[in-house]
């Protein structure tokens, strides 16, 4: 049978799996990476070779300076924070295609939440943890999406949350481009289980809106199915959830049913 899904645009920390572009000069491996590779179209960047820091290089890590977060190379003192968000917002907003990202964990540049922060440059304890600068600009952009580390996927919840965002938002920017309602139409009988085990109240808006009772344009008809369908995928779904949801799907045909 042929496989006619869309594939999802995922942009991806280098270092994890394409290119030994670490600090240290090493690759990093994940299996799933690997195992996406040929239902995802991945898109590689390296923040800190893109600012011009070659490999192998001085580590970098995140400064509390004047209740500011700064990255530095330790070794050389050298200030890397203004060319890191010049980089990013440049690169960020270059961007025509995104439906999820991959980052690494716990970098001062791409990290997204888990980066230890210090109060200088020398030997000391680190004083909190943070989101590297790359990693914060990509969640300030596109915060809506699916944005993991590879360390994160290893969760299995997790992960199958970010599949489930990253294959949904991909067949949605394909409804967009046609432009048509009764594409929406179609694709929300489609999801409406899945809507359903996510957000029941948003799935049940996303029906009115679909309804369009107020006879709007196809293009802010998109729009607003588009802002909810964003709400709906904000958090994993609840295995309560997805009981109520095979429950309500039995009674589609459970009168089919003999004793």
């Amino acid at each position: 049978m042929e496989n006619n899904f869309i594939k999802p645009v995922i942009h991806i920390s280098k270092c994890i799996e394409f290119a030994p572009c670490r600090f240290n000069g090493q690759i990093i491996a994940s299996e799933v990476v690997q195992r996406l590779k040929p239902f995802v179209e991945f898109r590689p960047v390296c923040a800190e070779m893109e600012i011009g820091l070659g490999v192998p290089r001085e580590s970098l890590r995140i400064v509390l300076d004047n209740n500011q977060f700064r990255l530095i190379q330790s070794a050389t003192g050298k200030d890397c924070t203004t060319d890191m968000q010049n980089f990013a917002d440049n690169y960020l907003n270059s961007i025509d295609i995104a439906d999820g990202w991959i980052l690494k964990g716990r970098s001062p540049s791409c990290g997204i939440g888990d980066v230890k922060y210090y109060m200088g440059v020398g030997k000391m304890a680190h004083q909190g943890k943070c989101k590297g600068l790359f990693g914060e600009k990509v969640i300030e952009k596109f915060g809506y999406l699916g944005i993991e580390d590879e360390g994160r996927l290893l969760n299995f919840k997790l992960r199958e949350n970010f599949l489930t965002k990253i294959f949904t938002f991909a067949r949605f920017r394909e409804i967009k481009k046609q432009n048509s309602m009764g594409a929406l139409v179609k694709f929300q009988a489609e999801n409406k289980l899945l809507l359903l085990a996510y957000h029941q109240q948003a799935m049940r808006i996303m029906g009115r809106i679909v309804a369009n009772p107020e006879k709007q344009p196809v293009a802010q008809v998109l729009t607003d199915y588009e802002t909810h369908l964003h709400t709906v995928f904000a958090r994993p779904a609840r295995s309560n959830s997805h009981l109520n949801v095979l429950m309500h799907a039995l009674g589609y045909f459970s009168k089919e049913l003999s004793a």
